[in-house]
């Protein structure tokens, strides 16, 4: 495994990490004990980064696992979803119970990492900073970063002294901040976390025309953003176009490597990125994913074409929108 520095927080954690989101809300019905064997896998094969949020019902699964194991792991949690998108319950009171609460479910007395969940760009001022910052100082939290939808709202962020982390969707179908805001984040010592790296598993490959989703999946409910942002679901990417934007990748999988793989690769190969959370239900897809940061890095030739197939197919439809 590969590990990389973490904003300035002295952290080295792992290129592969794991994202819980599909362990608890919104992605069909959930395994607890399958769940509990895939977070063990992930500790043993050297994966120390854990990101979950209050939200989706995975911290207890991650409370369970600190109770369990002796080695030592971060868990990157997130908060503020009970009030988005309303700017003004970003308040000190609601702050902390969010805070407290999370302390509960995991079973600590420090967060290592908390994170704003996607509020809106109102919310990054400094009365709502200089919260986070007392909570630093009351050591309720360790550190704190943001997850964001759009890259405006990432550049807000880091102009705030404190903030070490941006959590933010970058894939083959979400390729802008590459282009718009990394070189920035690193020079001011910010990590890149990045979320949704496989498009809600259509850079799996393993998905069709016919695929089906279960009612309470968003990929079935929220593919036009009906329930929140559409970039959440498949990139923002139409479901059709991602499927013929694939088939033009499948040519690109190494022999011996998977596309989700080939996708994980790709997103590695920026230095401005600290980790990658695939999530995973079960110990295989974890263990899939996980092989992808002993791939050997890509070609330029490779790079070129990932670039030219989302150019000809996904740059019109997502490039401008966040």
């Amino acid at each position: 495994m590969e590990y990389r520095e973490l904003g300035r927080t002295g952290w080295k954690i792992s290129a592969i990490s794991l994202g819980t989101w599909a362990m608890g809300s919104l992605w069909g019905a959930v395994d607890e004990r399958e769940s509990l064997a895939t977070l063990n896998r992930a500790l043993d094969l050297g994966i120390n980064f854990f990101d979950t949020a209050d939200a989706y019902g995975s911290e207890p699964l991650l409370g369970q696992l600190r109770r369990q194991r002796r080695e030592p792991f971060y868990i990157a949690t997130k908060m503020g979803m009970g009030v988005n998108p309303d700017p003004h319950g970003y308040t000190r009171r609601n702050l902390t119970f969010f805070v407290e609460s999370s302390l509960h479910n995991l079973g600590v007395e420090t967060i290592d990492l908390m994170q704003l969940h996607c509020p809106p760009i109102q919310v990054y001022n400094p009365e709502v900073f200089g919260i986070l910052d007392d909570l630093v100082k009351q050591g309720k939290i360790r550190h704190y970063g943001v997850s964001v939808e759009r890259i405006a709202e990432a550049e807000q962020a880091i102009q705030f002294p404190n903030v070490q982390s941006v959590m933010i969707i970058f894939n083959i179908f979400r390729q802008r901040p590459l282009d718009e805001f990394f070189t920035k984040a690193q020079r001011k010592g910010v990590g890149i976390i990045v979320r949704v790296p496989l498009a809600s598993g259509m850079l799996t490959g393993k998905m069709t025309p016919a695929s089906t989703f279960a009612r309470d999946d968003h990929r079935a409910f929220n593919r036009q953003g009906q329930a929140f942002d559409r970039g959440e679901t498949f990139s923002g990417v139409d479901f059709a176009t991602g499927l013929k934007a694939v088939e033009e990748l499948r040519p690109l999988v190494p022999p011996t490597a998977t596309m989700a793989q080939l996708a994980l690769r790709w997103i590695l190969m920026s230095e401005a990125v600290t980790c990658a959370i695939p999530g995973a239900k079960r110990p295989s897809q974890l263990e899939e994913n996980i092989r992808a940061a002993d791939l050997p890095a890509l070609s330029d030739a490779d790079m070129q074409q990932i670039r030219a197939i989302y150019d000809r197919h996904i740059r019109a439809s997502v490039h401008a929108l966040w």
